[in-house]
């Protein structure tokens, strides 16, 4: 039961984290001045942008999840249980920050939903 929690906690988390930092960074815009006085700048813009803090917040959690799970799942179960993220973040891109998704993407996540299925019997 904890092998199973400590998965959904690092899927969610990662799934949120990128839906987030990816929001942040669209809101951006594309940095393009690369100057070491500019660059400053902008990173202490993103700095203060509340979604990407959020973000970097749910990347630790991720990381200390998949840690954790590490240390009580076999790693031939946790590392490929772990791509479920793929499946969700496919479908996120589609519906939440409408992007276009070909059908070799579709067909990827769900070849990677199947493996995972079949992991957890």
């Amino acid at each position: 039961m904890k092998t199973w929690f400590l998965l959904a906690a690092m899927v969610f988390s990662t799934v949120l984290g990128d839906l987030l930092q990816s929001v942040e960074m669209k809101r951006h815009g594309e940095i393009k001045e690369f100057d070491p006085r500019r660059l400053g700048r902008v990173l202490a813009a993103l700095a203060r942008k509340k979604f990407l803090i959020l973000a970097v917040a749910l990347m630790a959690v991720s990381f200390f999840a998949f840690m954790t799970l590490l240390e009580t799942a076999d790693l031939s179960f946790a590392v490929p249980a772990s791509a479920a993220t793929l499946v969700f973040e496919t479908i996120l891109a589609k519906v939440v920050l409408k992007e276009e998704v070909d059908s070799r993407r579709w067909a990827g996540a769900c070849l990677v939903a199947f493996g995972v299925v079949l992991l957890a019997r």
